[in-house]
């Protein structure tokens, strides 16, 4: 059977993919992981693992690297190529203790390992270091995220004094000299609507300037035709 079999309990990470044509050890997983209290699926080949993992997206997933069809190394290295944040934790079980097959499990992407034979107290105890790895790495990406984020605010920050600055003084310039050209045309009676209608443009854009300056915490929103552009309002 190569269906992906799936569990209803609750806690943990937020789910757990079992990987084993091996009943044995899927019921040892299934005994550990119920006594945590962390949701699972289980597949028995590769191919419905992938299938699993690409429509859930499991935060842990521990898988043999013995399988029919595609092997568990085939299967990290598939599972990197489709998270390349590692956000999914992989954790290889192997008969073989040899350096060479650690570091070619290691090489294939996976986070950590188990040799087997294997029992439930020290298979707990690799899944709680693998629950405080995950935990560790989420919250690095969320500082990360932060830090991204912070930097972008400061980078507007500096463009909107820049766009101010490189604006305003050639605005200022305009404006003056609009005002001069107004005065000048209603001393001698000519049509001012051309200069008014660039005097009140003009105090739109300083005005849109000042709102710039303003801006403490920007939003995006999303125009007509698509573009998101940042929410002065």
């Amino acid at each position: 059977m190569t269906d992906v079999q799936t569990s209803s309990v609750s806690g943990g990470p937020s789910r757990v993919l079992v990987v084993d044509d091996d009943p044995t050890i899927v019921l040892l997983l299934e005994h550990v992981l119920g006594g945590l209290g962390w949701p699972y699926d289980t597949a028995e080949d590769g191919d419905a693992a992938w299938r699993a993992w690409d429509k859930d997206h499991h935060a842990l997933v521990v898988l043999d690297i013995e399988m029919p069809g595609m092997d568990g190394l085939q299967l990290c290295r598939r599972l990197r190529a489709g998270d390349p944040e590692r956000k999914t934790f992989v954790l290889i079980l192997t008969g073989h203790a040899k350096a060479t097959d650690l570091e070619a499990a290691l090489s294939a992407g996976a986070d950590d390992y188990v040799t087997k034979p294997v029992t439930g107290q020290p298979l707990t105890a690799r899944l709680r270091i693998a629950q405080r790895r995950m935990e560790a790495d989420a919250a690095r990406r969320a500082a990360e995220e932060e830090l991204r984020k912070a930097r972008y605010m400061a980078g507007i920050g500096e463009m909107t004094v820049t766009i101010q600055h490189e604006i305003n003084n050639p605005l200022t310039g305009i404006l003056a000299s609009a005002e001069l050209m107004l005065m000048d045309a209603k001393e001698k009676g000519l049509p001012t609507e051309d200069l008014r209608l660039i005097i009140e443009q003009a105090h739109r854009i300083s005005a849109l300037v000042k709102r710039m300056s303003e801006l403490r915490d920007p939003k995006t929103v999303t125009h007509p035709g698509g573009p998101k552009m940042v929410d002065l309002k």
